[in-house]
C-alpha cells in the first residue's frame, strides 16, 4: 500500500509544481520514479504521462475558467506541432527501446534531460534575448520540437518549454506557462493515443491510475490556481528551484545507472 501512497504524493507535489511553473510535472515525476525503481523504464513513462496529460488538461480548464487570456491561433499552431512531435517523440523512444537495454536508454534521458535543464535554468537567470517570432509557421515548429522531446523523454516538456517559448516568441514567464501547459496537453494526448493504439497500455496497473490520476487532477487545479495569485518573480523563483532539485535527483540516477 505504501508505494500507492508514495506516488500519490510524488505525483501530487510534481504536478502542482509543474502548472505553476509551466514544466509539467513530468520533469519531476519521470526522474523520480526511476530513482523509486518499482517500475520498468516504458511502464514509468507511460504512468508520468498520464499524470501530466490529467494535470494539464486540469490547469488548462482552471486557467480557462479564471479568465487567462490567449492567442488563440498561435496556441492552435503549438498544439498542432505538438500534436505530430508527440507522435515522434513515441516512435523514437519505441525504436530506441527496441535496439538498446532499458540502462541505455535511461542513460540517454538522462543526459538530455540533464542538458536541457541547465541550458533552461541558466537561460532564464541570465540577460535574455528575445526573437518575437510571430509566424505561424514558427509556432508549428515550435511546437513540433517541443512535443518530440515531451514525448521522447517521457517528462512532459519540462522547463526546456517555458525557456524556448520566452526566447522564440518573447513571452514573459508567466505567459509562457500558460502556452507551455497547453502545448504539454496536446503533446500527451498524442503520445498517449499512439501508445493505446500499439496496445502499451497492457503494461499498466489499473491500481495505480486509482491514485495517480487524482493526484495529476488535484495538482493541475492548485498549480493553475497558485500561477494566477503568485507574483512573476515568485514564479521564476520557483523555476530555478526546481530545476536545480531536478537536476540532482538526475544526477543521482545517471551515478546509480551507471555504477
Amino acid at each position: 500500500m505504501y508505494i500507492y501512497i508514495l506516488y500519490f504524493i510524488v505525483i501530487l507535489l510534481a504536478n502542482t509544481i509543474g502548472a505553476v511553473s509551466g514544466m509539467g510535472g513530468g520533469v519531476i515525476i519521470k526522474p523520480a520514479l526511476d530513482a523509486i525503481g518499482y517500475h520498468s523504464l516504458q511502464q514509468i513513462v507511460l504512468y508520468s504521462s498520464i499524470a501530466v496529460f490529467t494535470m494539464s488538461l486540469s490547469s488548462t480548464v482552471k486557467q480557462w475558467r479564471s479568465g487567462t487570456k490567449i492567442n488563440v491561433k498561435n496556441a492552435l499552431f503549438l498544439s498542432i506541432g505538438a500534436v505530430l512531435g508527440g507522435y515522434v517523440g513515441n516512435n523514437l523512444l519505441n525504436l530506441l527501446l527496441s535496439r538498446s537495454t532499458d540502462s541505455q536508454v535511461l542513460l540517454v534521458q538522462i543526459f538530455i534531460t540533464i542538458a536541457t535543464l541547465g541550458a533552461s535554468l541558466f537561460y532564464v537567470n541570465s540577460a535574455q534575448t528575445h526573437f518575437e517570432l510571430k509566424s505561424k509557421l514558427a509556432y508549428g515548429l515550435v511546437g513540433l520540437f517541443l512535443g518530440s522531446i515531451s514525448a521522447m523523454l517521457g517528462i512532459g516538456g519540462g522547463p526546456i518549454n517555458v525557456a524556448l517559448l520566452t526566447l522564440c516568441f518573447g513571452f514573459s514567464i508567466k505567459q509562457a506557462t500558460v502556452y507551455s501547459i497547453a502545448t504539454i496537453l496536446f503533446a500527451q494526448a498524442s503520445q498517449l493515443t499512439t501508445s493505446f493504439l500499439q496496445g502499451d497500455f497492457a503494461l499498466v496497473n489499473p491500481t495505480f491510475l486509482l491514485f495517480i490520476i487524482p493526484a495529476a487532477l488535484l495538482g493541475g487545479y492548485l498549480g493553475g490556481l497558485l500561477n494566477k495569485r503568485l507574483p512573476e518573480k515568485t514564479v521564476v523563483r520557483l523555476y530555478s528551484l526546481t530545476i536545480i532539485g531536478v537536476l540532482l535527483i538526475n544526477l543521482y540516477n545517471l551515478m546509480t545507472t551507471i555504477l
